[in-house]
């Protein structure tokens, strides 16, 4: 019996489920050594985040920090080759404000040998920021 390999899309689909249980060791189990994540300028993360624990220090428990019940919502995933774009929504209620955030997202991962080596958001940065402000 062989190993079954999975798919560039079904290694994204864990990490989003690993993110949706806050199983951030399954999360980084996703990510390859060198993973490049980037969260878009104008983004309260913005920025290039390197190693999978860099990745969950600076972004998922950053989030957890700030945002109650944050939620990528995986909708649509348009994939060629190691490409995988992922149409989604992110929910969440601001800590500081008791706002709500209801935003749609893009996301370009590029999986490689079974690990996301590269990721990049695209949101509505403005919404993210009205949902932060009083």
């Amino acid at each position: 019996m062989g190993l079954t390999v999975e798919s560039p899309a079904e290694v994204v689909r864990r990490q989003y489920l690993a993110s949706a249980a806050g199983d951030l060791d399954a999360l980084r189990a996703t990510l390859a050594p060198d993973v490049e994540w980037t969260e878009m300028a104008g983004f309260p993360l913005a920025g290039t985040y390197r190693t999978p624990v860099g990745v969950t220090t600076h972004v998922m428990e950053a989030l957890g920090a700030d945002w109650d019940d944050w939620a990528a919502h995986d909708d649509t995933y348009v994939v060629d080759g190691e490409n995988v774009v992922v149409l989604a929504r992110y929910t969440a209620t601001n800590r500081a404000t008791g706002r709500a955030l209801a935003a749609r997202v893009a996301h370009h991962f590029v999986v490689r040998g079974g690990l996301i080596v590269r990721f990049e958001q695209f949101v509505d940065t403005a919404l993210v920021r009205d949902a932060m402000t009083p």
